[in-house]
């Protein structure tokens, strides 16, 4: 045990060597070395010596830490989480108990700045896709200000000629999963157990309830809204709400445009274009291009920019091989 814990201490003295930043206090508590202006290391913690670590951070008990990594200023990894293969941590990142971070892949993991990484999740490894290769790289960008809970899981892309991304400041609530190739943007909450799978793309300010699964290819547009227990198997334009097993489009998302600042004047144009587009009241019954065409030329709509962006977000959704939008009442003769 002794000859042990002189090994361990003679590997973090090298450490300590390679990178002046850095030294080891076997009897400070964490708050001590937090404090303190250079990284603590615990000795039972195990750094490659051409680890790149930042200043002011800590390194807890039982700890790994991969030969590529490159840890930020401010860093704090509790006891038993690793960072493994070419993985960038920006500063102020947090990786608690039993996190894990990259994978010893061809390509890279790049996680900005104050980002949380919650006990036992698991971000960037490989992917769960069969036309995945092994030696092919692939890679994983997260932004900034995410807070990723517990057991939530997120894989690199399949393939090197594309990345799974993730904006700023999202919420990732419990055990949910991100897949391969998936692109979420900014300031998205995705409840537990939210499961996005391949390729889903997610814009900005979406808002999903628990037990919600997102088939492979869909996207779900800018300040929506996705009811708990949905599985989501076509598109879900920007500003609406879904619910069901299968859901269907039950109106607005009203309340999260009023939370997120939209004017009187832009939730009252966007209500009276979703109902001229999905719930005509005119007996001669139009097809959803003349009715998007009908609201495109409104006078009292055409000057609204969020009305226009609802439109292209529908029509987007039957281009380039999409899968068109979830159904509402009239579609289903109800």
């Amino acid at each position: 045990m002794q000859s042990l814990l002189k090994a361990r201490r003679s590997f973090c003295s090298l450490n300590h060597l390679r990178r002046s930043s850095t030294f080891i206090l076997e009897d400070a508590k964490p708050e001590t070395a937090i404090e303190r202006s250079s990284t603590f290391i615990h000795p039972t913690a195990v750094v490659h010596p051409n680890a790149v670590i930042g200043e002011d951070g800590y390194i807890g008990p039982f700890c790994t830490v991969g030969a590529f990594a490159k840890l930020g200023n401010g860093c704090q990894l509790h006891p038993g989480s690793h960072i493994f293969g070419c993985t960038e941590l920006g500063d102020r990142c947090v990786l608690m108990t039993g996190a894990i971070v990259g994978e010893d892949l061809p390509g890279r993991t790049v996680i900005g700045c104050n980002n949380k990484i919650g006990h036992h999740a698991v971000v960037g490894i490989r992917c769960q896709d069969m036309k995945y290769k092994p030696g092919d790289e692939c890679f994983l960008d997260i932004g900034d200000n995410n807070d990723i809970r517990e057991h939530s899981s997120i894989h690199r892309s399949s393939k090197s000629s594309d990345v799974t991304a993730i904006g700023d400041n999202n919420l990732i609530m419990g055990s949910c999963h991100i897949a391969h190739d998936c692109k979420i943007g900014n300031n998205n909450i995705f409840a537990n157990n939210t499961l996005l799978a391949g390729h889903v793309v997610v814009e900005d300010y979406v808002h999903t309830a628990g037990a919600t699964a997102v088939h492979q290819f869909c996207h779900v547009g800018s300040f929506s809204f996705v009811a708990a227990g949905s599985m989501v198997s076509q598109d879900v334009p920007k500003y609406m709400m879904v619910a069901g097993e299968r859901p269907e489009l039950r109106g607005l998302n009203l309340e999260g445009l009023r939370r997120n600042g939209f004017t009187v004047e832009e939730i009252n144009g966007l209500r009276s274009a979703y109902r001229k587009v999905f719930m005509p009241t005119d007996t001669k019954f139009k097809g959803l291009e003349e009715r998007l065409e009908e609201v495109e030329q409104n006078e009292k709509l055409a000057h609204i920019p969020s009305v226009h962006s609802m439109i292209r977000s529908i029509r987007a959704s039957f281009q380039q091989n999409r899968r068109g939008i979830c159904k509402f009442r009239l579609w289903n003769g109800i």
